[in-house]
């Protein structure tokens, strides 16, 4: 389909390009992971002041999984306790870390009135799948397990992330459903990787080659899977799971300009199809990753607001 960027995306993108931007799949993956770090500093908005966030270590069978709690001014409490939503950061399951998804995280837990607990999962080459869905969900189980203890209601609790994040909360909430977790009440799905076959015509669109260029996607997965039999099961490609029937309610964010648009809109789709409460958002000007750089896009700040709201309307 046609895609014309919005005049300020159009603008962030020219900067990018005069800038010199290296290509991620001309990078080692540690230097790939340096310049992503250093780019957030040009892109994250001011973030909101929070009443507390704080270091956390998750044990699991290979060791502390590190995570970091957000707990909002005014969070939504009842009877001592909150609920949360558990964000697994985008990056191709290469890149990216705490600090990356650090300031949007603040921007949840603010606009959600919620306490939002961040997973730092383990990264590929060094792990390849399904290292970082095995993560994902042995620290969702972790979380809900010890909910009282960190003032969170188990019954309120809710998974998300951007791009491999949301591929990494669209499973947490199939293995959970499968009894793999907790009861999960709701699922945010950021323009979400969710088929690794990247077989959808958004794929080989030139007009959604922007930033997260369809040549870095194929090295993001190179990097992550182990072989080409990973494309078919549903913790690499959630959209290969049988059946949606009976996954939490949803919220799908897609970006026109985005190679993972199709199949974010065909996932949403399918679980509507399910039955599955599915809101669905799309911004037809925007290209993948904006909704971290609130600094330089407003349309990633109304995002982050519309996402609380929706948030807030789960309980």
């Amino acid at each position: 389909m046609p895609v014309v960027l919005d005049p300020d995306a159009a603008a962030v993108y020219k900067a990018f390009q005069e800038a010199g931007r290296p290509a991620y799949e001309a990078l080692a993956p540690s230097e790939a992971r340096a310049y992503y770090a250093q780019a957030r500093f040009a892109t994250n908005p001011e973030p909101p002041e929070l009443a507390r966030v704080a270091s956390l270590s998750i044990p699991a069978q290979h060791g502390a999984i590190p995570a970091r709690i957000f707990v909002p001014k005014e969070p939504r409490r009842h009877e001592g306790v909150s609920p949360a939503l558990v964000f697994f950061h985008g990056g191709g399951w290469v890149i990216g870390d705490l600090d990356s998804h650090d300031v949007v995280c603040r921007q949840l837990a603010a606009a959600g009135a919620l306490i939002v607990i961040s997973v730092d999962y383990r990264l590929a080459p060094e792990h390849k799948f399904p290292a970082a869905a095995d993560d994902a969900i042995a620290a969702t189980s972790w979380i809900a397990a010890n909910a009282h203890e960190l003032g969170i209601d188990a019954s309120r609790l809710s998974i998300g992330g951007d791009s491999a994040g949301g591929n990494l909360a669209a499973v947490v909430g199939l293995a959970a459903r499968d009894g793999e977790g907790p009861v999960i009440a709701g699922q945010l799905l950021i323009y979400p990787a969710v088929d690794f076959a990247m077989t959808h015509g958004s794929h080989s669109e030139p007009e959604t080659s922007v930033l997260l260029t369809h040549s870095v996607i194929r090295w993001f997965r190179d990097h992550y899977l182990g072989s080409v039999a990973d494309i078919h099961d549903w913790r690499a490609s959630p959209a290969r799971a049988t059946s949606l029937a009976g996954l939490p309610p949803a919220y799908v964010l897609t970006a026109g300009a985005d190679p993972l648009r199709d199949e974010g809109e065909e996932y949403a789709e399918r679980l509507k199809q399910a039955g599955v409460p599915v809101t669905t958002k799309h911004y037809p000007g925007q290209f993948h990753g904006f909704f971290t750089m609130g600094k330089l896009l407003k349309q990633a700040n109304i995002a982050v607001s519309e996402i609380g709201a929706w948030l807030k309307g789960l309980g």
